[in-house]
């Protein structure tokens, strides 16, 4: 494979799950370890990414106040804007991180009334500009690499929480594998949150769609809503409507 071609392959599955691992990429692309650090590294001088121990992460996804590089903009506005319409006036919420979450916050209403729990510092932030929403951000260990808190003190945390509803970015659906990660922390994050809440929402792009990674977070029976861009008789959500699952 040419380097373009792995700088293109590179720069799709970081729009995609926002972060790409070394050695994930070393196996899908079959190059050595070293090939993957230099096309990293190169990638990272031209500005395309930031280059972190072990992998990289978007460019979108390292800050909230320059949104200009967000992938799929137009498609995470259109999720944003259905999701809202679940959230309601003196609601418990419980989100995740990630530039769908974001463009989440960043389309409530201005007025909003309710309380947010939240392990994303970047979350939190688009959440105090508004000044009837209480915010609550969820302390502990901080990863670098997917920008929010984690370990055992913020799950034990999370576990204390009985929220209303779960708002929940992916990295992969699957109709029959469910939602999947390829982090082990996040993973768990992620099943606690769900938990922890009564009802649970995942935003997702519809390029995540029939995508299966290592790690199971939950079978589809246990998600409450599914939300893309789509039109919810769109064909390539046939496979996802079974019962109990709103599709949005």
């Amino acid at each position: 494979m040419l380097k373009k071609e792995r700088h293109d392959f590179v720069m799709k599955q970081i729009n995609l799950h926002n972060r790409v691992l070394t050695s994930d990429l070393v196996q899908l692309l079959n190059v050595s370890e070293d090939t993957i650090r230099r096309d990293l590294q190169e990638m990272a001088d031209d500005n395309l990414l930031y280059k972190v121990h072990g992998g990289a992460l978007s460019k979108s996804y390292h800050s909230t106040f320059d949104d200009s590089s967000v992938y799929a903009k137009e498609a995470k506005i259109n999720i944003a804007k259905k999701t809202t319409k679940l959230i309601k006036d003196g609601m418990v919420v419980l989100t995740g991180g990630g530039t769908t979450i974001i463009e989440l916050v960043k389309q409530l209403p201005e007025n909003l009334h309710a309380t947010f729990f939240t392990i994303s510092p970047l979350v939190a932030v688009e959440l105090a500009k508004y000044r009837k929403v209480e915010v609550i951000l969820i302390g502990g260990l901080f990863s670098k690499n997917s920008q929010i808190t984690y370990g055992g003190h913020v799950i034990s945390q999370l576990s204390e929480i009985n929220a209303d509803l779960c708002l929940l970015g992916t990295s992969a659906i699957h109709p029959t594998n469910g939602l999947t990660d390829t982090d082990w922390e996040i993973n768990q994050l992620k099943k606690t949150m769900m938990s922890s809440s009564r009802k649970s929402a995942v935003l997702c792009i519809s390029e995540k769609l029939n995508i299966s990674l290592r790690l199971k977070v939950a079978a589809l029976e246990n998600i409450t809503y599914l939300i893309t861009e789509l039109d919810s008789t769109d064909e390539k959500l046939v496979n996802y409507q079974i019962k109990n699952l709103k599709i949005l």
